[in-house]
């Protein structure tokens, strides 16, 4: 009997000793991968654009000067320029004279990096950005986005053609046809990108559009009048343009509004048969 409960007990304190010895390993485990985590984690490689031979200050980069190279990231300072990121170098000029092999950081490129610079980056030379006031079905029910191509047409209330004194009649008109989306509020296509947020038909009340000095002026004239802009959106590969768009007023609409229809109806028909 005694060589029994002996036995029992030396099989328990095995198994307890084996719990230990196990629960003891396995902390030890657990703590060399933490320690390895974080190793890796302070000691991780990052892959940053570097270029494939020393070029001088002012050159226009391509895509055979540029390359990449793998360096540790706690070894790296300053905003330098991610792989993925290369292409957006092509075209760019350098301001400083760049090694072979060394990573490339955005205050060596000119102009530095496109999302600090804000809308002024991206507004073409000679063009300007001017912000005008649309809303709800004027911005086509809000679904303009920056990027997208649109054309501008004003409501205007002016004097009556036959001169009589005081009377005023509506006119609608064309401003501009195929004008470049910079922004709706304070959305952009950079701030779309960048951010990881999932955009949905955020409302905004103002369009920014990408004009020149000239046409600038027109819409900000305008909006002085108290005239009403509408924005008409268009397929962005639609490059046609309108030579004459008439005046819109009561009359034309009265005059006209047969001959329209039935242009329209030629023309569907005409996309039918194609």
């Amino acid at each position: 009997m005694k060589q029994k409960i002996i036995l029992i007990l030396a099989v328990v304190i095995g198994l307890i000793a084996a719990a230990l010895t196990n629960s003891y390993l396995t902390a030890k485990d657990n703590e060399v991968k933490r320690w390895v985590a974080n190793f890796n984690k302070k000691h991780a490689k990052v892959s940053a654009v570097c270029v494939r031979r020393d070029l001088p200050s002012g050159t226009v980069l391509t895509v055979k000067d540029l390359g990449a190279v793998d360096v540790m990231a706690d070894a790296i300072r300053g905003h330098y320029i991610k792989e993925e990121d290369a292409l957006s170098l092509v075209g760019r000029r350098t301001v400083r004279k760049l090694e072979k092999a060394v990573p490339v950081f955005w205050s060596d490129i000119e102009g530095g990096d496109p999302l600090s610079r804000g809308l002024s980056g991206d507004i073409k030379t000679r063009m300007r950005a001017i912000s005008i006031n649309v809303a709800g079905a004027a911005s086509v029910s809000g679904m303009v986005r920056p990027n997208d191509h649109v054309d501008v047409l004003g409501t205007f209330s002016f004097p009556a053609k036959d001169g009589k004194q005081g009377e005023m009649e509506l006119v609608t008109l064309t401003m501009l046809q195929d004008v470049l989306v910079l922004a709706t509020g304070r959305d952009t296509a950079k701030s779309r990108l960048a951010s990881s947020a999932v955009y949905g038909n955020a409302a905004y009340s103002t369009v920014t559009l990408e004009v020149t000095p000239r046409e600038a002026e027109m819409l900000v004239f305008a909006e002085q009048i108290k005239g009403r802009l509408s924005l008409a959106l268009r397929n962005p590969d639609d490059v046609y343009f309108e030579k004459t768009l008439p005046r819109v007023d009561f009359q034309k609409i009265q005059g006209e509004i047969e001959e329209l229809n039935n242009y329209r109806q030629q023309q569907l028909l005409h996309k039918k048969m194609q």
